[in-house]
């Protein structure tokens, strides 16, 4: 993991960045800033894991480059040690105190610098992991309802100011309360991670969400996709899934798994907890009118 990790290293000595590259380029990617308004923009271009940043620099100090690092939304979670000939405890409490994660002092021990690099890069990744898993569910491994209410905001205010289509379907797998019954909630479980794994595939552009939203009820979102689009494309999965042949003689609908799926798309004033209403309204009307089928709101 550490080869994909990105240090950057911000210092007017050219010497002091060639030493610390030398070091860092066998196990990082490392980047280079002669001071801080390349920092700056080596930092916003390619948001390192790390900087490595020299408070005394001439154009801006290591210090303003820190305030505007943590202003700026972009780079504000990125670590920072400064690398600093300062060595008083008061210049130390102040990088400390605008938020970096440690103080290095010059002459630096090329020793020290790389323990403490890889002790912050790792404290980086566990951070990243547990950001990711507070976004995942544990037993479908697709996106949560949280990470889900967070990209439908996000698309919806995406889709408002380029004037782009939105679309959202709602997918409930067919009589599972009577498949939990017959073959119990573990066959149950293998079943939906199933269902999860193929909504997963079906959804690859940037943007597209499968996510599960409660119970056996899975969400897709897809941005700049119009009605006819996402509704072919949920004709398909539904197909897909039934193609799986996953028995279920329970059940009323066929001899295998099946799904029903409503679905709308965003209409010009429509907020998303309408959105939301009409995509859910369609898959009652789905279920309503036999299962096993994907309903769609016509559009005007």
């Amino acid at each position: 993991m550490n080869a994909l990790q990105k240090v950057l290293v911000a210092d007017d000595d050219a010497i002091n960045r060639e030493v610390l590259a030398e070091l860092l380029k066998p196990e990082y990617t490392v980047l280079l800033a002669k001071d801080g308004t390349q920092a700056l923009d080596r930092a916003t271009r390619h948001v390192p894991d790390l900087v490595l940043l020299d408070v005394m620099m001439p154009d801006m100090d290591g210090f303003e480059v820190l305030r505007r690092l943590r202003a700026d939304p972009r780079t504000a979670d990125i670590a920072v040690i400064f690398v600093s000939g300062l060595g008083r405890p008061e210049d130390e409490a102040q990088g400390l105190k605008l938020g970096a994660s440690d103080y290095i002092a010059k002459p630096f021990n090329a020793t020290v610098v790389m323990a403490r690099v890889a002790l912050h890069l790792q404290m980086v990744r566990q951070r990243r992991m547990l950001e990711h898993l507070a976004h995942v569910d544990g037993l479908t491994e697709l996106a949560n309802r949280r990470r889900f209410d967070e990209v439908f905001e996000a698309e919806y205010q995406r889709a408002r100011r380029r004037d782009t289509p939105l679309s959202l379907a709602l997918l409930d797998i067919d009589s599972f309360k009577q498949y939990n019954d017959h073959y119990g909630h573990p066959a149950g479980d293998r079943a939906l991670r199933a269902v999860a794994r193929t909504a997963d595939a079906f959804v690859r552009r940037p943007g597209d969400l499968a996510a599960r939203y409660g119970g056996e009820e899975l969400v897709l979102l897809m941005p700049e996709t119009d009605a006819a689009h996402a509704r072919g494309l949920a004709d398909r999965l539904r197909d897909a899934l039934n193609r799986l042949a996953i028995a279920h003689v329970a059940s009323p609908v066929a001899p295998v798994l099946t799904v029903s799926v409503g679905g709308a798309t965003l209409l010009p004033g429509e907020d998303t907890a309408a959105l939301f209403a009409a995509a859910d309204a369609h898959l009652y009307r789905a279920k309503q009118a036999g299962r096993n089928r994907v309903v769609w709101r016509a559009t005007p």
